[in-house]
């Protein structure tokens, strides 16, 4: 397949909106139209659309090709961010909340596809409330929340319009054991 000899850097491919909302991909489509995308080593980790790969190319070029493959494979649009295996490893190693302060919240991680704009990130950081709090750094959006997602004063929709780039969530767990898996 591919061109994964020397050059090829391990990437991690975050989805978003797959097998939520009546949208449900098998992972073993996923990894088909990965590899038909010239996309090397493709695997996926649980079923929310976390897939795994190697490739030659720059971040920047696979975003837009993985997004076209999906497009042509699925028949819509699926937002795809992309990130190095040490770029997964340095979020799920940021700290963004100290864990007492954590302590009995969970703690999300939106993975952005572009670096938002100062006004879009003072939009996103008026939805916080006391249940719900956000820090930014860089492109990942850590969101502390003390109920679960039914009685968030924010939503994930909310975030992504207020910060005017794509967003997609995963529990700071799942991300941990990403990087744990293939962070190296």
């Amino acid at each position: 397949m591919g061109d994964h000899p020397m050059g090829a850097t391990q990437y991690l491919a975050f989805l978003r909106a797959v097998n939520v909302g009546g949208r449900i991909v098998k992972m073993t489509e996923l990894k088909r139209i990965f590899e038909a995308a010239g996309l090397d080593e493709v695997s996926t980790f649980i079923a929310s659309g976390n897939v795994i790969f190697r490739s030659a190319r720059s971040a920047e070029k696979l975003a837009p090709h993985i997004e076209g493959a999906l497009q042509k494979g699925l028949g819509y649009t699926v937002a795809t961010i992309v990130r190095t295996a040490g770029e997964v490893a340095a979020i799920a190693e940021y700290e963004a909340y100290p864990p007492a302060f954590a302590s009995g919240a969970s703690i999300y991680v939106g993975l952005m596809q572009t670096r938002p704009p100062a006004a879009a990130v003072k939009k996103a950081m008026a939805l916080q409330t006391e249940i719900d709090q956000l820090r930014i750094d860089g492109r990942e959006v850590y969101w502390l929340a003390r109920k679960n997602f039914a009685e968030a004063t924010i939503t994930g929709a909310a975030v992504e319009k207020a910060l005017q780039t794509a967003v997609t969530f995963r529990n700071v767990n799942t991300m941990r054991r990403l990087a744990a898996k293939y962070g190296s």
